[in-house]
């Protein structure tokens, strides 16, 4: 019972800290402005969230173009981490290779998990309360992935479908990710 308690916050603590790390790299990569002085009302939260870990890593890992190299690398290790952890509390760590294997499928089933959560976040904001700064900061993430979907989807009754669509898309690529890690 113990060792399902502490698997089960030691998923919650990585999935928040490696989860807002791959938004911080995702933002980065999306140019998305995350000053304080820009008003993005995510940055304080993933700064508070994420400098502890990822300053530290700049200074040896450099971005690659767009890519925040440092977040991206601060949220592997998080997950690498929690195995780690988890087959230390079982008494077994697999091998390295499979380690290193299963921390990548890891980090994309949860890349894949934060984007579903961002999408439905937006259209729910988008429904009830049009016009605040975090549903614009949530459209800057989520409308690039909307754009093509909506030239290939009409809207029926005036109802824009390509959420649902994405959505769609998003948990077939789980299913996938999930039958590559079995």
């Amino acid at each position: 019972m113990l060792i399902q308690i502490f698997s089960l916050l030691l998923q919650v603590a990585v999935g928040l800290v490696a989860g807002t790390c791959l938004l911080r790299m995702y933002m980065h990569l999306m140019r998305i402005n995350l000053s304080a002085r820009a008003g993005n009302p995510l940055a304080p939260f993933v700064f508070a969230m994420t400098n502890w870990l990822v300053l530290p890593l700049r200074r040896s890992v450099p971005a690659i173009g767009r890519l925040d190299t440092a977040s991206l690398l601060a949220a592997y290790a998080l997950v690498l981490a929690k195995f780690v952890l988890l087959g230390l509390m079982m008494g077994h760590i697999p091998y390295w290779v499979d380690l290193l294997v299963m921390s990548c499928l890891e980090l994309l089933n949860l890349a894949l998990s934060s984007l579903v959560w961002l999408v439905l976040i937006y259209a729910m904001l988008s429904w009830v309360r049009a016009g605040s700064d975090v549903g614009y900061a949530l459209g800057q993430l989520v409308e690039p992935m909307l754009q093509p979907l909506r030239r290939v989807i009409p809207q029926i009754g005036g109802v824009d479908l390509s959420p649902l669509a994405l959505l769609v898309l998003l948990q077939v690529l789980e299913i996938v990710l999930r039958h590559l890690g079995t």
